[in-house]
């Protein structure tokens, strides 16, 4: 048993997951070295011209290494898309819709004015619309990542009364998610207004409520 610390300071134990007999132990430390050169790579030359070769080079490891755990270029960005996505961040639980939401835009803005993510995203949407493929992989790992949170806000939010059952939740997700995207990583706002954040989790609760 591994020994660790909640968030509240709490021990936490968890189990050490055992590999398979005669599979291979892909050590953590290297896995996270690759993600770390995917971002630069990507950053720093794109994704056309980013390849498993400069991946591999940049992390310090064989190409082996990067085949071992992602079976294409694609996967491996895919993977990096996801997290700059919020992917498996757990949903805000302040008790109001308005609040909640306002605490996911905080830390989605922070992820998307990220230096690294602010270079990332909207090459990949360009490399998207020449790309079938990426664009379909890149806009699926992009909304679920996004729905994963916003849709446990919406059934909290329904739990509460706050919002009727029944609702069109699909076009409640594109109000959470479609303005602060567009503002951040479409037109590229330098800097977002003061109290932006606020208002913007104000007015999209409101329209939540209204739908």
């Amino acid at each position: 048993m591994l020994v660790g610390m909640t968030t509240n300071g709490e021990p936490e134990t968890r189990s050490r997951r055992r590999a398979p007999a005669g599979a291979a132990v892909l050590r953590e430390d290297v896995t996270e070295a690759i993600r770390a050169a995917v971002f630069t790579e990507l950053a720093e030359v794109g994704y056309a011209r980013t390849s498993i070769e400069g991946i591999a080079r940049r992390a310090g490891v064989g190409k082996t290494a990067v085949y071992r755990r992602w079976r294409s270029k694609l996967h491996l960005v895919l993977d990096v898309v996801s997290a700059l996505a919020v992917q498996g961040l757990p949903a805000p639980d302040t008790g109001a819709l308005e609040s909640d939401l306002r605490l996911l835009y905080e830390v989605t803005s922070r992820a998307l004015r990220h230096p690294v993510a602010s270079q990332i995203l909207p090459d990949l949407q360009a490399e998207a619309a020449r790309n079938p493929d990426l664009a379909d992989a890149v806009q699926k790992a992009v909304r679920h990542g996004q729905e994963s949170v916003a849709s446990s806000i919406l059934a909290a939010a329904e739990e509460r009364g706050e919002i009727r059952r029944g609702l069109d939740r699909d076009l409640a997700l594109d109000l959470i998610s479609g303005p602060l995207y567009w503002r951040s990583v479409v037109i590229r706002a330098p800097k977002l207004p003061k109290g932006y954040l606020p208002a913007l989790a104000r007015g999209t609760a409101e329209a939540i409520k209204a739908l």
